[in-house]
């Protein structure tokens, strides 16, 4: 791909999905050339022909055999990545609630030499469309309070996965994604806590995040649980009790 400087790189988009059929096929048809040099679709141990729908859709498919939650499928698709020889891997939700043509704003900044780059529905020209209020609540000012406790770093939009992050960032020596403890929520609130924490460059682009209509489930998160495991790494990371 070419970046707005001119300088080529090679993009790949990870999108993770569990049972995620009807809205993967609206997100993939989303999808046009120049957003992305690759589509890999992380299926995690779907039944309802997810997988199907990627193949027909013509993206690259990996599953997993069973379940083993969204972080496990995000250190899938960021190992292929790595693999083969891609300089960017973003990062995006399979349940349509992130724009591909969006791609481009976290590129522009990784263009200008940031080193993470997050799509950011609370600055000015982001969308949170049909977002529950609790979740508005949660999103925009508990977890970034958080992440600014734990990292010192002022965010607007901590536990969003629209992201684009530079493979070089996964070779320091400091980072441990093969962690048992990472294959939940906790390992892309790993992964922000690092580039914070270890003073990587982070920038934030607006971006949007639409959630589907109830009648498609919205999410497939557990309440109380889930939204834990959406914190806990900071803290344990900050008090030292995880690597």
């Amino acid at each position: 791909m070419r970046l707005p400087s001119g300088k080529e790189i090679r993009v790949v988009t990870i999108v993770v999905a569990y049972n995620e059929a009807v809205k993967l096929k609206t997100e993939f048809e989303r999808f046009r050339p120049g957003h992305t040099d690759e589509v890999v679709l992380v299926d995690d141990g779907s039944d309802d022909g997810s997988a199907d729908v990627g193949r027909k859709a013509g993206v690259t498919v990996i599953s997993h055999p069973r379940r083993r939650g969204v972080g496990a499928a995000v250190r899938t698709g960021i190992k292929y990545g790595l693999e083969h020889g891609y300089d960017v891997i973003t990062i995006m939700a399979g349940n349509d609630k992130d724009r591909p043509e969006q791609i481009e704003r976290l590129l522009a900044k990784i263009d200008e030499g940031y080193d993470f780059v997050i799509g950011s529905r609370y600055l000015p020209g982001g969308e949170i469309g049909n977002t529950p209020a609790y979740r508005v609540i949660a999103t925009r000012f508990v977890h970034p309070l958080v992440v600014r406790l734990t990292t010192g770093r002022k965010l607007t939009d901590t536990s969003t996965g629209f992201r684009a992050i530079r493979a070089s960032f996964f070779s320091d020596k400091r980072i441990n994604l093969d962690q048992d403890w990472l294959e939940s929520y906790d390992c892309e609130m790993y992964i922000m806590y690092k580039a914070a924490a270890l003073g990587y460059k982070i920038a934030e682009v607006p971006a949007s995040k639409i959630y589907p209509p109830w009648k498609l489930s919205y999410t497939k998160m557990a309440p109380i649980s889930g939204w834990w495991k959406m914190l806990r790494a900071f803290f344990l990371l900050r008090l030292g009790l995880r690597d």
